[in-house]
């Protein structure tokens, strides 16, 4: 089965730090530009950080400065290092990959089951 495991999760004070990782795993023919999501309760799943196609990450104007995305292409990996937390960073937090499962097969959006991240006052 091919999925994304999200982890690094869980309580935070505000100006506190957590470090999220998230690995695809299973048969991918090939696998994009992994990123961040994040939902909070009642709003639009929001992109926070994600990676161009010359490999240069790009974040959301809410989070630019205070979070920083990296990756490892041979461990089909994607991690967020979250700095400075605010209680507006509470959300649930989804890694996502676009993949597809063999040469011929199209495009198509991969998600994790998301990793909840609280930031209290």
């Amino acid at each position: 089965q091919v999925q994304l495991v999200e982890s690094g999760g869980g309580v935070v004070q505000a100006g506190g730090s957590l470090s999220l990782s998230c690995v695809a795993s299973g048969s991918f023919f090939e696998i994009g530009n992994m990123g961040w999501f994040r939902q909070a309760p009642g709003k639009e799943r929001e992109l926070i950080a994600y990676f161009l196609n010359d490999g240069s990450p790009t974040y959301a104007e809410s989070v630019k400065g205070r979070f920083t995305i990296s990756r490892d292409k041979t461990k089909n990996s994607v991690y967020l290092q979250m700095d400075t937390l605010k209680p507006d960073d509470t959300a649930v937090y989804f890694c996502h990959a676009p993949g597809r499962l063999s040469s011929c097969s199209s495009w198509r959006d991969f998600w994790g089951q998301g990793t909840p991240v609280t930031v209290s006052s």
